[in-house]
């Protein structure tokens, strides 16, 4: 996959947070998974899905039965999925 820039981490957690209705400049740190597959546009079992199978390096902890997300993680899966074109480069 081709991305098209490297991206600021920063702003991409600050739109996140936004997003979720949390002030940009005192965000939390985690948020459950509900509040992820929110931000990342599936369901929560997709997450699920993802979580058992290893789809996806996307970094979860658990807490208890509870799974969390870390915000950076978030920011970090998108910035890294972001592409601009879905064929080959030719030269």
């Amino acid at each position: 996959m081709n991305t098209t820039k490297p991206f600021d981490i920063a702003a991409l957690k600050a739109e996140i947070s936004v997003q979720l209705g949390f002030d940009p400049q005192n965000p939390p740190v985690n948020v459950d998974d509900e509040q992820a597959a929110f931000v990342l546009g599936v369901k929560t079992p997709t997450l699920a899905v993802w979580r058992s199978t290893g789809r996806y390096n996307l970094p979860f902890f658990k807490v208890g039965r509870l799974v969390k997300y870390r915000i950076s993680d978030l920011a970090e899966f998108l910035a890294s999925r972001t592409a601009s074109h879905t064929g080959e480069v030719s030269a």
